[in-house]
């Protein structure tokens, strides 16, 4: 008899250990698992901050549990004598470093909710996330001081707190990055008298704790989709819900009796590196290694050799690069101190994952996870079967169903494709701000449970392991058949000189078939490697239908992608529509 979604198929495939239900989760904060640190192992380092500058080389300075915990502590009392009330949101404008890490627990100490925005979008976007959500507090590094004070007076922040990157260095480096690196790489800045410097503020209000009421049902995040198909939307999730999220991952990956180490390179702005790095670090009181900027790699390869890090959350392009990186095909970057890493965000492709399982005898897991159910919903198992090209397994408490596209409530046959729709635990409250995007992602099943309706195009196997076919939105319509996108990218990285390709239904450029889509497919191509448009179409029509081969190909250097790692599909749109203009003009 043939498996349906209510029976849970995927329960059978779980590793040993892993439990099928958590049930009944702790009704606590999720700074609790902070707390709890500092109180049991006050003396663990909690964060590794490390620069390499010139003369002296690679340095690095570290923090406890302990340290960080007080910390919080005393930026929590003086946010809340700035007057922030319970439930109000607060701008972290950081990349990865201590500060970030400080901001975001004094926060929810406070009883606020962390708006984690992008550091490097432009003002423009800056605006948008801090008008919508409502901030009237922003905590920035100064590298993007001089954005923030641009829009700030178009918003409802009222007060800035500022810190510099250096601030966690040594004493030495901490001089040669003033003398070398602050001015010339923008970290210098003039501080407006209104503003707080954080340090300032740290040890003004050493000691002090604040007694804020802030239970498991308050919103802890507003966490803004990537926007890689539309306008992005403020995902309010609760402390719950991180809780939920943060034990499902401790049940799935962590070893008992071993003291992880996290590499810390995925954006903490993000909430795959919020919830899957940092939460999930700081339940398990391990060291997290602060990795600023993950497209340095020359700097996470150095990290990786230098502290040993046993697990590591990324996207594709990331181990992509690694296993690119000169040191480590010439065998002098230590890898092997990786057990497992999480790759997420975007399809990894199957070449990737075993050469860096081959490089270090750890194992790549293919996952998928959502904003709107923050963070991890599948992972392949650790120990069981990884089955290529899947998304692997629904964690602990998870339901899941696929549905007609059309109708959108009845479950098709396992094995066929339709939206993917999940409820668990850790589903967000709903889109701040947006009642109808909220009722269109949260809606009520036949069988009375409410479901969040993914967007995304899936199937599942007879054995409960997920695929994701395409999002629901990217899917064209050609000569009147579904094509899905990312199955035609799939058939292009097949070519051994292709190193990335995207896929994007554009208006066909036939004049005479105005209103009908064709595919076009944007190409970076493997170094010392040569491709012709037409021996790559020539390859695809080999293996796909006609209609679903790519009749326009372009080559690149690189795709454009949100700061985790997503092809911004929609951007390579927008190429194509001003390319047309201007050919026109």
């Amino acid at each position: 008899m043939m498996a349906t979604y209510q029976d849970k198929p995927w329960l059978q495939h779980y590793d040993s250990g892993v439990p099928h239900s958590l049930m009944p989760y702790p009704e606590f904060p999720l700074y609790h698992f902070l707390t709890n640190a500092a109180q049991e192992y006050g003396n663990y380092t909690a964060t590794i901050t490390s620069a390499h500058l010139p003369v002296i080389g690679r340095v690095e300075s570290t923090l406890t549990y302990g340290e960080i915990n007080a910390l919080t502590d005393a930026l929590a009392a003086a946010l809340v004598d700035l007057g922030l009330k319970k439930g109000e949101r607060v701008a972290i404008i950081m990349p990865n470093c201590v500060q970030f890490v400080i901001a975001f627990f004094g926060v929810l100490k406070a009883g606020g909710a962390v708006v984690a925005v992008n550091p490097t979008f432009p003002p423009d976007k800056l605006r948008h996330q801090l008008v919508d959500s409502g901030a009237r507090v922003a905590i920035a590094l100064t590298l993007f001081y001089g954005n923030l004070k641009q829009v700030q007076s178009e918003t409802h922040i009222e007060h800035v707190i500022v810190t510099n990157v250096k601030e966690y260095l040594p004493g030495l480096a901490r001089s040669l990055f003033t003398l070398a690196r602050e001015k010339k790489d923008g970290h210098r800045i003039q501080k407006r008298p209104e503003d707080h410097w954080l340090q300032d503020v740290l040890v003004r209000y050493a000691g002090r704790h604040v007694d804020v009421e802030v239970s498991a049902g308050d919103i802890a995040i507003f966490q803004y989709t990537g926007g890689t198909t539309g306008v992005p939307k403020a995902a309010m999730s609760t402390h719950a819900a991180l809780v939920a999220n943060t034990l499902q991952c401790q049940a799935w990956l962590a070893r008992p009796d071993v003291l992880e180490v996290f590499l810390a390179a995925i954006p903490l702005f993000h909430v795959f590196g919020m919830v899957a790095v940092m939460s999930f670090a700081v339940s398990l009181h391990a060291a997290m290694i602060l990795v600023p900027n993950a497209r340095d790699i020359p700097d996470v390869v150095d990290n990786i050799h230098q502290y040993h890090p046993t697990l590591l959350m990324g996207v594709p392009a990331l181990f992509n690069a690694i296993n690119s990186n000169s040191r480590v095909i010439a065998r002098k970057c230590d890898l092997s101190s990786i057990y497992a890493c999480v790759s997420g965000s975007a399809p990894l492709p199957p070449t990737t994952k075993r050469r860096f399982e081959e490089l270090s005898g750890g194992v790549i897991l293919e996952g998928f996870g959502m904003s709107e159910a923050p963070t991890a919903s599948h992972v392949n198992p650790v120990r069981g079967e990884n089955r290529v090209g899947s998304i692997g397994l629904p964690l602990s408490d998870m339901e899941m169903r696929i549905v007609d596209l059309d109708d959108g409530v009845t479950d098709v046959p396992v094995g066929e494709v339709g939206e993917l729709l999940m409820r668990g635990p850790q589903l967000m409250r709903g889109y701040h701000g947006m009642p109808t995007e909220t009722a269109n992602a949260l809606r009520k099943g036949p069988d009375g449970n409410v479901w969040l309706y993914t967007g995304d195009i899936a199937r599942m196997d007879e054995d409960g392991y997920f695929y994701i076919v395409d999002r629901k939105k990217d899917m064209a319509l050609i000569g009147g058949f579904n094509v899905y996108p990312r199955y035609v990218e799939d058939v292009l990285m097949e070519h051994p000189a292709v190193k990335e390709a995207a896929v994007v239904a554009i208006p066909h450029p036939d004049p005479n078939k105005v209103g009908q889509e064709a595919l076009k497919a944007w190409v970076v191509v493997k170094e010392q490697q040569a491709l012709t448009a037409e021996e790559l179409i020539e390859f695809t029509g080999q293996r796909l239908a006609r209609y679903e081969t790519p009749t326009r190909i372009d080559f690149v250097d690189e795709l454009p992608r949100t700061a985790v790692g997503k092809i911004l599909r929609r951007e390579l749109a927008r190429m194509e529509i001003e390319a047309r203009e201007q050919a026109e003009q």
